[in-house]
């Protein structure tokens, strides 16, 4: 309705215009070449108006013919680029697909439609190296890293590139030199820190770590974590050689991960190896309410170096109430009663458990036959069930089990693969390096996997027997 509205009135504006101009009295005298004319002004108006018009659109004519060359040269490039997205598209479908001869094909088309574009060459290196044509990729990818725009999309295909080729070095090459142009990429942060991690260069490490963003609380949760992990594994490597290091590093770790077990450990055993007896047991102690891990029971009860069997079995007593609430409790209390030859207590803890029992319970109750009634059958059955029973929960990464907490997997590299949980890969356990794959259908005999007391050591690094 306004828009009518607004028709009419600007039509009656004009007509109006029109009717004044036409009105308009008197004559405009011309005289050219002997000729004379005296039209009307209005007259004169609307000849120049009509005069106009016809040069504009004589010079519109005019320079659409001289401009035709250039419209259809135009033309013809849009033309040229449409099929060259075309094509680009088509070709990241193939490669998609699995189809990368015809990817390749397509991405060498594209790239001859869009000499300029640089996702055609991009794709065309990946077909290459899906291929398997890994000196064509190679020289794509030299030529990409010239670029700006494209040097980090080829720094990552050539480091693919590498690490198919099985090239580490190569790989990790790579990597570093897209962090000096890009500091906050993800996969060569990653591969350059997982570098870090399996050579043990924990400080640098560390920093990396510190170095890095975390905006969410999930991420800052993680972040705090992963530095747990890298100062616990710093204060497993100085435990021996220098322990107020270790010592820094394991409560360091304690403040990002308060209930931490393998930090916790760790700061025990050097108390304990310092006369610091009282710091240890009160660790322990907390330790153990907040997490219930057997380990930390265990370090407990030797947290006196030199204490008797029977000593600590009075700590574990201070500790557990009988019966346990836990199996884990049950099998820590049984150790150190069998230890101090406490049979009647060793049952008594054991008592809960013995009619589904583990791997640990099974061979637990195989001492205390032996070593209360000499029942060598008794002994032999219980020994026959640890077999056949299932498995108590050890430290477990990656299909293999550990007697104690290792910061990485020596399968994969990954930092923290290490659970303390019941084995369910088809290899385990124990040996003098921490580690060592076993079939599971015949297994050992319980003496670290199942038996808590005797995987804990007191000093640094020796295993108890």
């Amino acid at each position: 309705m306004i828009r009518l509205a607004s028709w009419i009135i600007a039509s009656l504006a004009v007509t109006a215009l029109i009717a004044w101009i036409a009105s308009l009295s008197g004559t405009l005298t011309l005289e050219v070449a002997g000729w004379r004319m005296q039209p009307e002004i209005g007259t004169v108006i609307f000849l120049v108006i009509a005069a106009v018009i016809a040069i504009i659109l004589v010079w519109a004519m005019v320079r659409r013919l001289l401009a035709t060359p250039r419209i259809l040269a135009r033309r013809a490039r849009e033309r040229r680029r449409e099929a060259g997205i075309e094509a680009l598209s088509d070709a990241f479908i193939a490669l998609e697909a699995g189809d990368p001869s015809r990817a390749r094909a397509l991405a060498r088309d594209a790239r001859a439609r869009l000499p300029d574009n640089p996702a055609a060459r991009l794709l065309e290196a990946r077909a290459d190296l899906a291929v398997g044509d890994m000196s064509a990729a190679r020289e794509h990818y030299r030529t990409l890293i010239g670029h700006e725009r494209t040097a980090m999309a080829a720094l990552a295909g050539l480091y693919d590139q590498a690490r198919t080729q099985n090239r580490p070095d190569a790989a990790l090459t790579f990597a570093r030199k897209a962090i000096t142009l890009e500091p906050g990429a993800r996969w060569a942060s990653a591969a350059v820190f997982n570098d870090f991690v399996k050579r043990g260069a924990w400080a640098q490490a560390v920093a990396m770590v510190n170095d890095q963003p975390a905006r969410t609380r999930a991420e800052r949760a993680a972040k705090r974590r992963r530095q747990a992990v890298i100062e616990t594994a710093r204060a497993r490597e100085a435990e021996t050689t220098d322990p107020l290091a270790a010592l820094d590093h394991a409560l360091t770790a304690l403040k990002l991960l308060p209930d931490f077990v393998p930090a916790a450990l760790i700061a025990a055993r050097i108390h304990s190896n310092r006369g610091e007896t009282r710091k240890a047991m009160s660790l322990m102690r907390r330790i153990w309410r907040a997490t219930g891990h057997p380990h930390a029971a265990t370090l407990y009860a030797n947290a006196q170096p030199g204490a008797s069997a029977v000593e600590r079995l009075k700590r574990v007593r201070e500790l557990i109430d009988i019966p346990p609430a836990t199996r884990a409790a049950a099998m820590v209390v049984a150790r150190a009663a069998v230890d101090a030859y406490d049979w009647a207590t060793a049952r008594d803890a054991l008592a809960s458990y013995i009619a589904e029992p583990t791997e640990g319970v099974a061979s637990l109750m195989a001492e205390i036959e032996e070593g209360e009634t000499g029942d060598q059958g008794k002994a032999r059955e219980w020994l026959a069930r640890a077999v056949r029973a299932p498995r108590d929960p050890v430290w477990t990464a990656d299909g293999i089990v550990s007697d104690e907490w290792e910061p990485v997997s020596p399968v994969t590299g990954r930092l923290d693969a290490f659970e303390w949980k019941v084995p369910v890969s088809a290899v385990a356990v124990p040996s003098s390096t921490g580690v060592r794959p076993e079939p599971v259908d015949k297994p050992e005999l319980p003496v670290a996997a199942g038996d808590p007391g005797a995987t804990l050591p007191l000093a640094p690094r020796q295993k108890a027997e």
